[in-house]
């Protein structure tokens, strides 16, 4: 045998052991997508709450919604950062109206959720996203970047800018975080003795970025006792006032998460699945 055969038996052994390539993402035919940085998973069914269900932020919800269907529609939309209290259905009413609005437009909207780990690749996945006949809200969920971060609120401003790295026609970001700043702020941005309020401004200059910022703050006890309502009438559950506000004591918090928990356990109490 020669050298030459050898080298060729050698390559056919190694193609035959290497795995497959991944196969090409369709991104036409699925409801959402978790992009990981170098590939896309398709997510065959959306998870999403009933819009009726979602209480107590109404007005936020009505914003996010009108927005979500104009970008649907192929209209001019906004780019969204969602902020504020924890638990108050700001990812929720992200994947809500998007499904609502698949339901009125379909296949023509999809949702692409991007990890925060991931977000050095969403140049990429812009580049891929601008040549599909298909409108695309990239989803961020819980952004927050340490103050001394440098290169991902970079990342955010040049997609949102409108330059060379800026996200396609059909596409818009939404951002979901519990500060409206995002990157974290400290008490000694207050103490500079020469601008005190210019570290402040360009931590608030990357939100103001976005064409809706919309706030969600945490609900008082009339919200918290309808969402929890809401949640009750909707799966034939029974309930009491006082009950309830115990459970959101003992979770030391009012909010549609701790409202939806305290729904949970209605519903192992009741026997019933949810």
């Amino acid at each position: 045998m020669t050298q030459t055969d050898l080298l060729v038996r050698i390559a056919d052994a190694l193609e035959r052991i290497a795995p497959p390539p991944a196969p090409e993402t369709d991104w036409l035919a699925h409801p959402a997508y978790v992009w990981t940085g170098q590939a896309a998973r398709a997510v065959d069914t959306l998870e999403a709450p009933a819009l009726d269900l979602l209480r107590g932020i109404d007005d936020q919800k009505q914003r996010v919604v009108t927005n979500v269907t104009r970008l649907a529609a192929g209209f001019a939309s906004h780019d969204m950062l969602l902020w504020g209290s924890r638990g108050m259905g700001k990812s929720a009413v992200l994947r809500a109206a998007i499904r609502a609005a698949q339901q009125d437009h379909p296949g023509r909207i999809a949702l692409v959720q991007v990890a925060q780990e991931a977000l050095s690749g969403v140049t990429g996945l812009f580049s891929t996203l601008g040549k599909i006949d298909r409108q695309f809200l990239v989803f961020v969920d819980d952004l927050g970047f340490e103050e001394s971060e440098t290169s991902g609120p970079r990342l955010l401003r040049s997609w949102l800018e409108g330059g060379v790295e800026a996200r396609p026609a059909n596409v818009r970001l939404a951002v979901t975080s519990n500060r409206r700043a995002i990157v974290a702020r400290t008490m000694s941005e207050q103490d500079d003795p020469i601008n005190p309020r210019d570290a402040v401004d360009d931590r608030l200059a990357l939100a103001d970025r976005f064409g809706l910022s919309i706030g969600f703050h945490n609900c008082d006890q009339d919200a918290y006792l309808a969402i929890i309502g809401g949640y009750a009438d909707e799966f034939g559950l029974q309930w009491d006032s006082g009950d309830a506000l115990e459970w959101s004591r003992r979770r030391g918090a009012r909010s549609g998460r701790v409202a939806w928990q305290y729904v949970n356990e209605l519903a192992g109490r009741a026997g019933k699945a949810l």
